[in-house]
């Protein structure tokens, strides 16, 4: 079945992480992939276009399906793969429901993220001002206080639903990130042990983003946070 699918990607993006941890956890290795420069502006190129007109990562394609969202994506292996590898979706209502809240509450995570990581990539000069940057921070600060305060409450050794869940998936990459631009361990402990509870998950190792291999050193762009 793997055979059939594809996926365009790019190394280092929270979106298209989810998408290759949910494949590795739904036993559906051997798809097609073929990775992409961000720098370059692949994810503008027609190929892209064809698939995503957004021009955007990930593009997924299973058959003549298409899906371009990575929450989307990952539903629709869950939803069609349900008896492959492990289960993503609890079966109680209470857990479902906290997996679904930390799903989507999750990629607020990721805009707050990217609005402090990639602010001067993604304003022109002209147009930067230092208090969008300090407004930025401050979000982004609320909002990781946010997820220390919702791991204070998740038992030791637990996921954010309990067992391992699409909300992990979801929510982990952005986590991984935001520690390798600098967040403080110190100041975010119960984040910390949740990025080391899962860094060396099969499925997270092994899509581990490889330039993160070849250069374990990352920045310091949170460290104030």
């Amino acid at each position: 079945m793997a055979k059939l699918m594809s996926l365009l990607w790019g190394a280092g993006s929270p979106p298209c992480w989810r998408v290759m941890i949910t494949l590795e956890e739904k036993k559906l290795q051997g798809y097609k992939r073929k990775l992409l420069s961000f720098e370059k502006g692949e994810h503008k190129s027609q190929e892209v276009l064809e698939v995503n007109p957004r021009g955007q990562l990930p593009a997924f394609k299973h058959g003549d399906i298409i899906l371009n969202e990575s929450c989307a994506t990952c539903l629709y292996l869950e939803n069609q793969f349900k008896s492959q590898g492990i289960k993503l979706i609890p079966d109680s209502a209470e857990d479902q429901a906290v997996m679904y809240q930390r799903m989507m509450e999750g990629l607020a995570l990721t805009d707050k993220l990217n609005s402090v990581i990639y602010y001067d990539c993604s304003v022109p000069e002209e147009e930067r001002h230092d208090s969008a940057v300090k407004r930025n921070k401050e979000a982004l600060t609320a909002e990781l206080k946010l997820w220390e305060g919702y791991l204070e409450n998740v038992s030791a050794g637990s996921y954010l639903a309990g067992a391992f869940s699409l909300a992990d998936v979801i929510v982990f990459p952005s986590i991984a990130c935001a520690f390798r631009f600098g967040l403080s361990v110190g100041r975010y402990p119960k984040l910390a042990k949740y990025y080391s509870l899962l860094k060396n998950r099969a499925s997270i190792k092994t899509t581990w983003p490889p330039h993160w291999v070849a250069s374990p050193q990352g920045y310091d762009i949170l460290k104030d946070l």
